[in-house]
């Protein structure tokens, strides 16, 4: 378990602990509070006070019923030998009992020698009723007693907030998992950036202020990834340049001595074979021209080119570029879809006017008599792309892992170093050159460009 969900845990622990004792408690305190003024206690109070005047009602009764009897002040009835039967059975003297609807009279049975004599009294109520409600009264508080309410409520209560809590801390505990996996996986990713490994990636998910922050990653690890290709790039090219500096400067004088002196032949001529000297100090001097053009590549890699960015009409400068190439190769079949609306860019023109005359003059070269060759300007977001596609050979693997490395080309008049000039224009202009798969089967290329809204 990582920190972070550890912590958000404990929070919530410290945070909810005291909140729920206190409720706990007060809830406890008022169930208490509520059973003492339940109305069991005065149900039991009047039960056994009603319990004691029915019986001291039914005592009186007995002692003035008897007394009365006594002094002839209550009219007997006289009961058959058949009624008294029950009575001669039991040989009691005599007792009371109680008759009448609902127990509401009180009879007197007393013996006198051959028969039996019944005194009654009104109760004034219904002791049978009286006996009933005593009763159910009694049977209520028995039940009450062996539920334990203070212990069934208390219980209930403890079992219900116990399983609330637990709920949400389980739901907490998913939460805090769905929260920190991004957040170890972002702190991972940082910790192989830091490393140096620009290729470290999180994965995207959600659309919360963490999916924001780990799109944010991926993007600054891109960035990063690009500024160090286009580091890598910048310091090949700057060891480059140191080398042609010195290679400039030690053919350079080499080179001057050798085309002054055929230069001399020429002018002197001579009387033994001169058109043999005249022809064979042309060659020479051609090749030296030859060297020359090479030197001056050489030299123009080497130079630092001022960068002058201003806002340009890509679309009118590709098709010049296009214009103007034609006439070169009127064999080759240029094709242009040109974004539409005449978008511009934010870049040096002359420097983006080579990278063109390069792509296209090598796309003509690869396609070949009857070859095509197709322009295409594209809005990319914030960005502006020229892509340039031919109908050639294509590039192979091999090709495509140096393409952008200074080389010594054995084309004719070739120096190797077009794409390497062109791909450091784009970079100077703050975008970049790209190798694409070809649409027409051959090799394409992608300048990518800023937008003056960037």
């Amino acid at each position: 378990m990582n920190r972070l969900r550890t912590r958000l845990i404990l929070v919530f622990v410290l945070a909810t602990i005291l909140p729920l004792g206190l409720t706990l408690w007060t809830s406890l305190a008022l169930l208490e509070r509520s059973l003492k003024l339940a109305p069991l206690a005065e149900l039991d109070e009047i039960s056994q006070s009603l319990q004691k005047t029915g019986r001291e009602l039914y005592r009186e009764s007995e002692e003035l019923l008897k007394r009365d009897a006594a002094q002839g002040s209550v009219a007997p009835r006289h009961l058959t030998p058949a009624q008294a039967q029950s009575f001669w059975d039991s040989e009691k003297t005599e007792w009371f009992e109680l008759a009448g609807n609902q127990g509401d009279r009180l009879d007197y049975y007393v013996r006198r020698e051959e028969e039996v004599l019944v005194y009654s009294r009104p109760m004034g109520i219904a002791m049978d009723t009286l006996a009933t409600q005593y009763g159910g009264a009694r049977e209520t508080l028995e039940r009450s007693a062996t539920r334990d309410l203070r212990r069934g409520f208390s219980g209930a209560l403890l079992v219900v907030a116990g399983a609330l809590w637990l709920a949400a801390l389980a739901a907490l505990i998913f939460l805090a998992a769905r929260i920190s996996r991004p957040v170890r996986q972002l702190t991972q990713g940082l910790g192989r950036v830091a490393a140096g490994d620009l290729g470290a990636r999180v994965e995207p998910g959600g659309s919360d202020e963490i999916g924001a922050a780990v799109e944010a990653f991926n993007h600054m690890a891109d960035q990063l990834q690009q500024a160090r290709e286009h580091l890598i790039q910048v310091t090949r090219l700057a060891s480059w340049q140191a080398l042609a500096r010195k290679m400039a400067h030690e053919v350079k004088n080499s080179l001057t001595p050798i085309r002054l002196t055929m230069e001399e032949i020429i002018s002197r001529g001579s009387n033994h074979d001169g058109a043999f000297l005249e022809q064979a100090s042309q060659i020479v001097v051609d090749e030296v021209q030859t060297l020359e053009r090479r030197v001056r590549a050489f030299s123009q890699f080497a130079a630092e080119p001022p960068v002058e960015p201003r806002e340009i009409d890509v679309n009118a400068m590709v098709e010049e570029r296009v214009s103007f190439l034609k006439s070169a190769h009127p064999e080759v079949i240029y094709n242009m879809t040109l974004a539409p609306g005449n978008p511009t860019a934010l870049a040096d023109p002359d420097l983006i006017k080579g990278v063109l005359t390069n792509l296209l003059e090598n796309a003509a070269e690869a396609a070949q008599p009857g070859g095509v060759v197709l322009a295409r300007t594209a809005l990319a977001g914030s960005k502006l792309n020229i892509e340039v596609h031919d109908s050639g050979p294509g590039l192979s693997l091999q090709a495509r892992s140096s393409l952008f490395e200074p080389t010594i080309s054995f084309k004719k008049g070739g120096m190797g170093l077009g794409l390497s000039i062109a791909r450091r224009s784009a970079l100077l202009c703050g975008g970049d050159l790209q190798t694409l798969d070809g649409e027409l089967g051959g090799a394409a290329f992608r300048v990518i460009l800023v937008t003056p809204t960037q």
